[in-house]
């Protein structure tokens, strides 16, 4: 007669070892559609070649940096003129939708960066701000010391997805730097000062003064041209590549995997801190950061008030609907 298996497994079998824990595919984390990158570039204007060695989630989605307006196109007028018109340069939108508050004037100012070197360089860090500017240049020292690690192992595979998200991260780059040139920008007014108030939805309200050129670099035109045919070739060769790392990293070992983990997650955090205390952006050579701190209306009326009584007219008021008469048409009487 053949002995019965026991019910319950035997202690042996209980205590023997676990086996032991892999990490697969770790690089799946780069298809992440973050827009962080593309914000940045937003705050930037543009993009450097430092930006190719920071690495993180949504690498494939940077083009995608004007569509972070949400196609708003606020009305603008001109306090010292009268002309209405509208701001479509999406990465000026974007910076003034971030420094936003509803029921409120932000004061922006406007300044053309300083021509020396040094005070160039104090500008730009001004602007994004200085911890904004700190805390990005932990991304490519997060970079290299990855691929350090990476060859201290002998991970090759792990070496190729980085290097292959390096080359989609500078196909991006340099489609945003040729994307992002200046171009027309309406006539020069050497010497002349301007007043801009900009009407943001939810009710935000933005004053931006500096010299007209400079108001109109960041305020007239275009940001990003259209792609032409090369550019839309290397932008869908940078994005297949992305897709093609994420399948490949299966390929590393688990040491290699966990350090691409770390490097992706920490760079996706440490960029979300670095928009998030963002102050203000650069473009063209022009620096966009805000004056003082939100001054709060109770009506949009007393904000009519002040701004006809500084400027000495209130045409621009009737050009925006924020009156619907003009004091030489008997008076003004509040839309809203």
């Amino acid at each position: 007669m053949e002995p019965r298996p026991p019910l319950l497994p035997s202690l042996s079998s209980l205590s023997s070892p676990l086996s032991p824990f892999r990490l697969e595919s770790a690089s799946l984390l780069a298809l992440a559609p973050l827009h962080s990158l593309a914000r940045w570039t937003t705050i930037t204007g543009s993009a450097s070649l430092l930006d190719i060695l920071f690495l993180a989630p949504g690498i494939h989605k940077q083009q995608s940096a004007p569509a972070l307006s949400n196609a708003e196109y606020p009305p603008t007028a001109a306090l010292t003129s009268g002309y209405v018109f509208r701001i479509e340069n999406e990465a000026t939108v974007r910076c003034l939708q971030s420094l936003g508050v509803a029921g409120c004037l932000v004061n922006v100012a406007v300044d053309p960066q300083p021509p020396h070197q040094w005070g160039n360089v104090t500008a730009r860090l001004k602007s994004p701000g200085w911890a904004s500017v700190a805390l990005y240049g932990l991304g490519p020292v997060l970079t290299v010391l990855a691929v350090v690690l990476d060859y201290s192992i002998g991970d090759w595979w792990a070496l190729g997805v980085l290097g292959m998200l390096m080359v989609a991260r500078g196909c991006n780059v340099v489609v945003i730097k040729r994307r992002s040139r200046i171009g027309w920008k309406g006539a020069a007014e050497p010497g002349v000062r301007g007043d801009l108030l900009v009407l943001l939805s939810r009710d935000r309200w933005i004053r931006m003064r500096g010299l007209v050129d400079d108001l109109k670099a960041v305020a007239s035109g275009q940001w990003l041209r259209d792609t032409n045919g090369v550019e839309e070739v290397a932008v869908s060769v940078a994005t297949m590549v992305v897709y093609l790392a994420a399948a490949m990293g299966n390929n590393a070992s688990s040491e290699g995997n966990l350090i691409l983990l770390v490097l992706l997650f920490v760079s996706a955090v440490l960029l979300e801190m670095v928009n998030g205390l963002a102050e203000g952006s650069v473009m063209y050579g022009r620096v966009v950061r805000r004056e003082g701190q939100p001054i709060l209306y109770k009506r949009r009326l007393d904000l009519v008030n002040q701004l006809i009584e500084e400027s000495g007219r209130d045409d621009w008021a009737v050009g925006l609907g924020m009156i619907s008469k003009s004091s030489e048409d008997g008076g003004k009487r509040a839309v809203l």
